[in-house]
């Protein structure tokens, strides 16, 4: 490429997803001139799926020393991205964009719309605002960060700028254009990357009667993972959470969560889950719950009396997995039957047989290690120039909203002080 002596843009933004856009925009806040580059017809692809189409935008944690606990040994590089642009500031700016919030259980805050159209709306607004260019269908195949600064598309436009901002997605849902771009262009820059698998994802399991319960969810249950039949240490081994079933296993925020200690586990031995669907009671106290409620009711079919005490959808395969025929009146079960029937709603064993890959992935795991990224500003240590947020990160964090607040306050920062390029030759 020919030299200019100015440069087309002073930054370029390399992906439309959540992170992208934040830097667009903020960088074109600050002044900057700015291009985005997107590979899919659309922004946004992957954050309109995201939280099943609701978008948990972020984590209501407002301390910032506990919020960055959830990011575990990572944490310590983070302190200053986030002290630059926290969740509070998230709530203020999609707040000031138009979007009214909300806060759910275990602090998780959503669009009040319920959609994460708003989220996508508010920051559409945000970049056109700024004069933020957008070429969609715009897919890059070539990153040069040295003498000149410019990227080459794969219809053969190029583009040069002062700065580069990669956000490219890690490897989830692929379908959505996340399929490691910005891996290969960092690699092939002289970047080490870390490929990582698999971090917040669904598992498959081996009980059918599971399966038929796909769509099943529970807002609190409480999973115990076992290994050869002990119990892992209570830290990782014991989570209480939402969990949902479906037509292949296990998923929700509690099952996605502890999807890596499974998946360590399977390595180990035989991996056992129990799953207590009522874990504010013991079993006694379930017992004489169920009781009070069969001797209300001991002329009635023991399936309909059931179905007042637990999902109408586990009914008919709890029946089964005690040989009790529904129905048979609810005076003819037995106190042996009953407790049974109780212990197994505090302790259902699930077997899982392997973690789902990538591609039903919710977070990836891997990316370019924080080592070599200057927390403070977002840029390469090695490539100049260049600036990396969002997911292309090496990050692990848990659902509930922690990674989509990794990516508005790595994409914030990036913009600022890519912006400040344009003062440079």
């Amino acid at each position: 490429m020919i030299s200019k002596k100015s440069p087309d843009y002073d930054v370029i933004v390399i992906g439309g997803g959540p992170a992208g856009m934040m830097a667009a925009g903020r960088a074109a806040m600050c002044g900057a001139s700015v291009l985005l580059l997107e590979k899919n017809s659309g922004l946004g692809k992957k954050l309109l799926i995201s939280g099943g189409g609701r978008s948990n935008f972020t984590n209501a944690e407002f301390d910032t020393s506990v919020l960055l606990k959830k990011y575990g040994e990572r944490s310590k590089f983070l302190h200053s991205p986030f002290a630059q642009f926290s969740v509070k500031d998230t709530f203020q700016f999609f707040e000031s964009h138009g979007m009214p919030t909300k806060v759910e259980a275990e602090k998780r805050a959503f669009p009040k719309s319920d959609t994460a159209r708003s989220v996508l709306d508010a920051l559409v607004h945000f970049m056109k605002e700024g004069g933020v260019v957008v070429k969609t269908e715009s897919e890059v195949k070539k990153v040069v960060t040295h003498n000149d600064t410019y990227v080459v598309t794969e219809k053969g436009g190029s583009y040069s700028a002062r700065a580069i901002v990669v956000s490219t997605g890690g490897l989830s849902h692929p379908e959505t254009g996340s399929t490691g771009d910005g891996f290969r262009f960092l690699k092939k820059l002289g970047t080490a990357v870390n490929t990582g698998n698999a971090s917040l994802v669904p598992i498959r399991t081996r009980e059918i009667w599971g399966h038929a319960l796909s769509g099943l969810a529970f807002a609190e249950a409480k999973i115990t993972l076992l290994i050869d039949g002990k119990v892992k240490d209570k830290k990782q081994g014991v989570r209480v959470g939402k969990i949902l079933f479906t037509h292949t296993g296990l998923s929700g925020p509690a099952i996605l969560n502890m999807s890596m200690n499974i998946g360590e586990a399977l390595e180990q031995g035989v991996v056992t889950l129990t799953i207590d669907i009522f874990p504010k009671e013991d079993l006694g106290a379930l017992d004489k719950r169920l009781r009070a409620l069969f001797q209300q009711n001991l002329n009635k079919k023991t399936r309909n009396v059931l179905k007042e005490f637990i999902p109408a959808s586990l009914v008919d395969v709890t029946l089964a997995q005690h040989a009790l025929d529904g129905e048979r009146e609810v005076n003819g079960i037995t106190k042996e039957e009953r407790t049974r029937l109780c212990a197994w709603l505090k302790a259902m064993i699930i077997t899982p047989t392997r973690l789902m890959g990538k591609d039903k992935a919710v977070v990836t795991s891997g990316g370019i290690a924080l080592t070599d990224i200057d927390t403070k500003t977002m840029e390469s240590k090695k490539l100049k120039k260049l600036y990396v947020v969002g997911d292309v990160l090496d990050v692990d964090r848990p659902s509930g909203g922690y990674s989509l607040q990794l990516c508005w306050t790595t994409g914030w920062v990036a913009g600022t002080h890519a912006a400040e390029k344009k003062k440079g030759p």
